[in-house]
């Protein structure tokens, strides 16, 4: 019997998804959305404030609406623990996720 390496293979496709998923959440050349490049945490870890590829520094709220009216690239905002979160759009990439991305 063929034996076979369930972690390389399962390595493989994960790698197969994520290179997709690159592919498939490009904006167009032209799109007039801004991309959350850094955050900045509270002493709690807690995401206060986000920093766009322009350089602009948005408090918590400020970005909260801007997402709302599809001016962000990548974030979605949904409504939990009785507020509205920003968060990243669920597109299996890890290293766009905002708690991934580096500090400001």
């Amino acid at each position: 019997m063929e034996s076979k390496d369930f972690n390389q293979i399962y390595s493989e496709y994960k790698q197969q998804g994520e290179a997709q998923a690159r592919i498939e959440t490009g904006e167009p050349l032209n799109s007039d959305k801004e991309q959350i490049v850094a955050v900045r945490k509270n002493e709690d870890g807690d995401i206060i404030a986000f920093k766009t590829e322009t350089g602009r520094e948005l408090d918590y709220l400020t970005a909260l609406d801007e997402a709302k009216a599809g001016m962000l690239a990548h974030v979605d905002v949904f409504h939990k623990y009785g507020r509205d979160i920003i968060r990243s759009e669920p597109d299996g990439v890890k290293e766009n996720n905002l708690d991934q991305l580096p500090t400001f």
